[in-house]
C-alpha cells in the first residue's frame, strides 16, 4: 500500500495547530500558541503570514521531519468567495481573495497561503483547502430573507459538519450521499445544517451569529429592539458587532464563554446559568426542527457535533426535544486536523477529485 505523507494546517486566532499524517495514522500534532503582545505587533491578520509559516517550518525541523517526503499540504479554507463542498487546489485566484478577504478577515484566511508557500518549497508537493467555512449549496429559495436589499449567506462550519456526517454515515452502513441529516455543530459559534444526499441545503450563518445564540454570539435578535438600540446606543459598527459576534450568548448573559464553566454553575444550583443553558439547548432544538421542515420531515438522523456536545445534560435536553423526528446520533468535539488530512488523502487515493477555484464572485448586497 502507497504511503501518502500529509501536512494539515489550520490557523486560528490565537494559535495555529499543523499534525503530520502518513496516511490514516498522525505523526505528530502540534498547537503554537500566539500571545496577545506577539500578535499585536502586526497591523492584519495577512501580515502574521512569514510569523505562523516561520514557526510550523521550524518545528518540523525540530522534530526530525523530511519536509521533502511530504507531498500533500493542506490548510484550512478561509473567507474567499463562496463554493460548493469539496477539496480545492490553492491556485492563485484563492490566493488572491483570501489575501483581500473578500468575506471578511480571519486567521483561516492564512490557511491556503501558508499551504501554498510550503508546498513551493518542496518538489512535486501540492497545496489545497477543503469544505471552507464559505462552503455554499443551499437551495436558492432558502437565500430569501424578506428584503431584496439582504441575501443569506452560507457561513458555517462546514469541514466538522462535512466530516462528522460523513463518518456517521459510515457508522450506520450508508453513502453520505444517500442520506438526509441534520448536523449541529456546537461550540464557540453553532450551525445547524440540513444536509440532503450529500449536499447542505440550508444553515444558519454561524459566523454572523444567525441562528441559536451560542457561548459567544447573540443568535437571532428581534429586528425592532435591535434597530432602536443600534440608534439609540450611539455605539460604532465595530462596537455592535462584538456586541453579537464575541460578546454575546453566554458571555453577555453570564460573563463567561466556557460551556463547561455554565455547565458546572449550573450543577452547582446557579438557577440563573442553568436557565440560560437550558436557553440555548430550546434554541438548538427550534433550529433542527427547522431544518427538519426543510427535508419534508424526511430525516434519517439528526447528528450533534462540536466541543459543547461533550455536555450530556444538554445533548439530552435537546434529544428529548427533537427525538420524536428521528434518532439523535452524539459525536462529542472536532478534529479539524484530521478532517484536512482525510480530504487530502481522498485525493491521494483518487477516491475524489480535487476541484478548481473558480467561485461565483456574490457581491455582497449590503
Amino acid at each position: 500500500m502507497n504511503e501518502y505523507r500529509i501536512l494539515a494546517i489550520n490557523p486560528g486566532s490565537t494559535s495555529t495547530k499543523f499534525a503530520v499524517y502518513y496516511n490514516e495514522e498522525c505523526k505528530l500534532t502540534k498547537t503554537l500558541r500566539h500571545s496577545i503582545s506577539e500578535l499585536s505587533r502586526y497591523k492584519s491578520i495577512l501580515h502574521q503570514f512569514d510569523y505562523r509559516k516561520g514557526m510550523i517550518i521550524d518545528a518540523l525541523v525540530e522534530e526530525g521531519f523530511d519536509v521533502d517526503s511530504i507531498k500533500y499540504i493542506i490548510g484550512r479554507g478561509g473567507l474567499t468567495y463562496p463554493l460548493e463542498s469539496g477539496v480545492y487546489l490553492v491556485n492563485n485566484k484563492m490566493l488572491a481573495h483570501a489575501s483581500e478577504g473578500v468575506y471578511g478577515q480571519h486567521a483561516s484566511n492564512l490557511g491556503p497561503l501558508i499551504a501554498d508557500f510550503i508546498a513551493n518549497q518542496i518538489p512535486g508537493a501540492k497545496a489545497f483547502i477543503a469544505d471552507p467555512v464559505v462552503t455554499d449549496e443551499i437551495d436558492e429559495i432558502a437565500r430569501f430573507t424578506g428584503h431584496p436589499k439582504f441575501k443569506k449567506r452560507s457561513i458555517f462550519h462546514a469541514l466538522n459538519q462535512k466530516a462528522t456526517a460523513r463518518l456517521h454515515a459510515k457508522n450506520v452502513g450508508k453513502a453520505y450521499e444517500t442520506l438526509n441529516l441534520v448536523v449541529a455543530h456546537l461550540g464557540g459559534g453553532i450551525s445547524v445544517g440540513a444536509h440532503k444526499k450529500g449536499r447542505v441545503v440550508d444553515v444558519n450563518n454561524g459566523l454572523d451569529g444567525d441562528g441559536p445564540f451560542s457561548p459567544e454570539r447573540s443568535g437571532g435578535l428581534p429586528t425592532g429592539q435591535i434597530i432602536d438600540w443600534c440608534f439609540e446606543s450611539k455605539m460604532s459598527k465595530e462596537e455592535v458587532r462584538r456586541m453579537v459576534v464575541g460578546e454575546g450568548g453566554y458571555v453577555a448573559y453570564l460573563r463567561t464563554n466556557s460551556a463547561k464553566e455554565v455547565k458546572e454553575r449550573a450543577q452547582a444550583g446557579d438557577a440563573e446559568a442553568g436557565l440560560v443553558q437550558d436557553a440555548m439547548a430550546y434554541q438548538i432544538a427550534k433550529s433542527i426542527g427547522e431544518m427538519a421542515v426543510v427535508m419534508d420531515g424526511a430525516v434519517d438522523g439528526i447528528v450533534l457535533t462540536g466541543g459543547v456536545a461533550y455536555n450530556e445534560y444538554l445533548t439530552s435536553y435537546i434529544e428529548k426535544k427533537v427525538g420524536f423526528i428521528a434518532p439523535v446520533f452524539v459525536y462529542p468535539g472536532e478534529d479539524e486536523l484530521e478532517a484536512l488530512a482525510q480530504n487530502a488523502l481522498r485525493v491521494a487515493r483518487s477516491e475524489t477529485q480535487a476541484k478548481e477555484y473558480n467561485p461565483k464572485m456574490i457581491e455582497q448586497e449590503v
